[in-house]
């Protein structure tokens, strides 16, 4: 039974860590949030240390470490500023690190963590859970033995609207969660990446606080990527039945399902990552990159080749 330490325990992703570190036979022996509502651990592990402060969290860590039963990883589901300081803190305490998407926000810092896990002899793992789901797996499978002159049309549509909260919290300030390609775009830039090539060219439409879209030219496809927090970019067929959010990706006009089968993705990731198959930093890396991009690239505004849902905005944005 390995030991694992949490960091981030009351946001939104935990208890996803928390089933995973449970449901592989683990234990969560030490977590840590700034806020105490807290309950769910209940449901997963009474038993363990809780803290509010970073100082104490770290001075329990390297209490186990001295009492020769260390914590071997430390998982990192705070907010994206904060995930390069925590990563260090869980490596400075001797554990390997499983970090939440988007990895980092500067590409840079991914060099500086590389020589880090060879200071250490400590792995940092991040979670690309699409990566593991089963549609998108069969969608690699698929594509990866087209020919190399393939370039395929894709659209790229994710709406999820959000209340007033999200411009007062963390992720409403773009220095703190890299914008909405770093915060809601990071999962799909990794995904097609991994299955179409790395970037050969980006042209960014609009970026602002609640809505990002542009054109990626990718190795074996052109993506028309649209991303929005804002409720009116939702087809109005859509509002009228209350549906906040829409998730669609389509292929040659074919669109891809995979409304389903996240439910224990971060189970399965941490399999692999207990058995030495996690994805790394060399994995996290082009999404890294291709979300920096975006957030540096000066908007060109509504023209050119554009994705059809910023067509209603031309006049707007």
């Amino acid at each position: 039974m390995l030991q694992f330490g949490l960091i981030g325990a009351a946001g939104y992703i935990a208890p996803r860590h928390m089933k995973a570190i449970k449901e592989t036979g683990n234990n969560l022996a030490v977590a840590l949030d700034a806020n105490d509502s807290i309950g769910i651990m209940d449901s997963y592990f009474p038993q363990s240390s809780f803290y509010t402060e970073l100082e104490q969290f770290d001075k329990h860590a390297e209490m186990l470490r001295r009492k020769e039963s260390p914590l071997d990883f430390i998982s990192i589901c705070t907010p994206n500023y904060l995930h390069d300081a925590h990563i260090r803190l869980a490596m400075r305490n001797q554990a390997h690190a499983i970090c939440e998407k988007p990895l980092v926000l500067n590409p840079q810092t991914l060099d500086h963590l590389e020589a880090l896990e060879k200071e250490t002899n400590r792995k940092l793992y991040t979670i690309l859970q699409l990566r593991h789901h089963p549609s998108i797996m069969a969608l690699k499978k698929r594509y990866e033995k087209t020919p190399d002159d393939t370039i395929l049309d894709i659209d790229l549509t994710y709406i999820t609207s959000r209340g007033r909260w999200y411009d007062v919290s963390w992720k409403g300030d773009i220095s703190k969660s890299g914008g909405l390609p770093a915060n809601i775009g990071i999962h799909f830039f990794d995904m097609l990446t991994w299955i179409f090539g790395a970037p050969q060219e980006s042209i960014v439409h609009i970026n602002n606080d609640h809505l990002a879209s542009g054109l990626l030219t990718l190795k074996k496809a052109r993506v028309r990527w649209f991303l929005s927090t804002d409720a009116r970019s939702l087809p109005e067929e859509l509002r009228q039945k209350g549906i906040p959010t829409l998730r669609t990706i389509t292929i040659e006009g074919e669109k891809v399902e995979f409304s389903n089968g996240f439910k224990d993705l971060h189970t399965v990731s941490y399999e692999h990552i207990l058995d030495g198959r996690g994805f790394g930093i060399k994995d996290a890396r082009t999404s890294v990159e291709t979300a920096f991009s975006i957030r540096n690239a000066t908007p060109i505004g509504v023209k050119g080749e554009f994705h059809p849902f910023l067509l209603p905005w031309r006049r707007v944005v």
